[in-house]
């Protein structure tokens, strides 16, 4: 499971907020985040900012092998 999932259920934040702020679909947010395909680095830039501003982007969007 990458850390943003992780993160974005233990702060409540929704696939629909998170896919409103992209103009995109939430099934969108959610193959993103499955890696069936990837965020833009613009939208993950986005994501960050907007919704997890305390944690680093790379941290946000990488597998959290400690969970694996």
């Amino acid at each position: 499971m990458k850390n943003i999932e992780r993160i974005r259920k233990e702060k409540n934040v929704s696939l629909v907020d998170i896919a409103d702020s992209l103009g995109v679909k939430a099934q969108t947010v959610r193959e993103k985040i499955n890696g069936d395909s990837d965020f833009k680095f613009g939208e993950a830039l986005k994501i960050q900012k907007e919704f997890f501003p305390e944690y680093d982007i790379t941290y946000l969007f990488i597998e959290d092998i400690s969970l694996a």
